[in-house]
């Protein structure tokens, strides 16, 4: 809407037409706060108790989580391993807390402006012919979905929720080191390089030592900064030593996951997340070639990990060099221009339109006789 002013003051509003209309979008989104997947050893530990996990009642919605092809759920034995431990105050690693709960309601309530309220361009109550929900098969991640679905919809449905999964074996939502072998061979041997990098190195030592860890500790900085930003989030003291260090420490995690993934070599991202972008992409085609055998949906959910958007961000040649937040989304519009219909890709992070490499606006042209669009390839 835009707002026409007169010499008394606001005379009206005028509804701007957009030469584009939405068709499809498409959200990635990082799970919610959670409770760290390991202590920093040797300090002073925050007491993660239970009742920081207790589900906001406004988040409560019907959902089942079955396998992508609608069978029982498979084994999760990623979550069942953070099960082996507790942390003091005696919850789970990796759990979705309160906080982290509300973050994604409040995602989905931001999607919900967007998408019905702003645009209606979905109707205000979920509907599976519609809406597609897929996640990683852990706990916080099918907990994020519920809760986004909860404030997009604001708990109006008239069917259940399927979540969808998959085994850990087949799983493309994250890199993937136990399904692929070759990427395993890649990277395993950069993420040991990545901590004995000679400035990585140096400051990890200095860290460590102002910490009082022993030497003998096996710690980097995403352990150090996972604990951290767990702690400083739901209002936990953090040791003293590392009010200085904030700033290094989020610089070496960042750094440690440069030299991984190798942005400017490209492999190891194919491998990392080619699997996921290439379904968002087909995705894109088969909307834009009315060949999708679910003509009316609009919007497909992906609930995923830092260690999904990182790379993401890398391949898209937007990542900002900062960790992404919790509950951070990655959008794809797709639109079509409603004078050539000519189809458009535009891409957001956290709310703001991103400029794509080799695109001269945020519109980017989507070529489906090129099978994929310029700057996502």
């Amino acid at each position: 809407m835009r707002k026409l002013w007169g010499k008394a003051g606001l005379l009206g509003s005028v509804s701007v037409a957009s030469p584009y209309e939405l068709k499809l979008v498409q959200v990635l989104f990082r799970h919610g706060a959670r409770t760290p997947l390991k202590s920093i050893p040797d300090v002073l530990e925050a007491q993660w108790v239970p009742t920081l996990l207790e589900p906001p009642p406004h988040t409560h919605i019907n959902y089942v989580v079955r396998d992508l092809q609608g069978g029982p759920q498979p084994p999760a034995p990623v979550e069942d391993s953070y099960r082996k431990n507790i942390l003091t105050g005696g919850t789970f690693p990796g759990q979705l807390t309160t906080l982290g709960m509300q973050q994604l309601y409040e995602l989905g309530k931001r999607l919900r402006r967007r998408y019905i309220e702003d645009d209606a361009f979905l109707g205000s109550t979920f509907s599976p012919a519609e809406v597609y929900v897929r996640s990683t098969n852990i706990v916080r991640t099918i907990e994020s979905a519920k809760c986004l679905i909860a404030g997009l919809f604001h708990q109006k449905q008239t069917e259940t929720v399927h979540i969808l999964t998959t085994t850990g074996e087949s799983e493309i939502l994250y890199p993937n080191y136990h399904g692929c072998k070759l990427l395993k061979l890649l990277c395993s041997h950069r993420w040991a390089e990545s901590s004995t990098l000679p400035d990585i190195a140096a400051d990890l030592q200095s860290i460590q030592s102002a910490l009082g860890i022993a030497a003998h500790q096996r710690v980097d900085f995403i352990l150090i900064r996972d604990d951290m930003v767990a702690r400083e989030t739901h209002g936990l003291p953090c040791p003293p030593a590392l009010d200085s260090w904030r700033e290094k420490v989020e610089q070496r995690a960042v750094d440690m996951m440069c030299h991984v993934f190798q942005p400017s070599k490209r492999e190891n991202l194919q491998l990392s997340v080619g699997p996921l972008l290439h379904i968002l992409l087909n995705n894109i085609e088969e909307k834009v070639q009315g060949t999708s055998a679910e003509p009316n949906r609009k919007l497909f959910l992906y609930s995923v990990h830092d260690t999904t958007l990182i790379p993401s961000l890398m391949a898209l040649g937007i990542f900002d060099m900062r960790w992404p937040p919790y509950a951070a989304d990655l959008t794809l519009e797709l639109h079509q221009h409603q004078q050539t219909s000519e189809s458009f890709v535009k891409v957001s992070y956290i709310g703001q339109d991103q400029l794509l490499p080799g695109c001269s606006g945020i519109y980017c042209p989507c070529g489906v006789q090129t099978r994929c669009c310029r700057g996502i390839r």
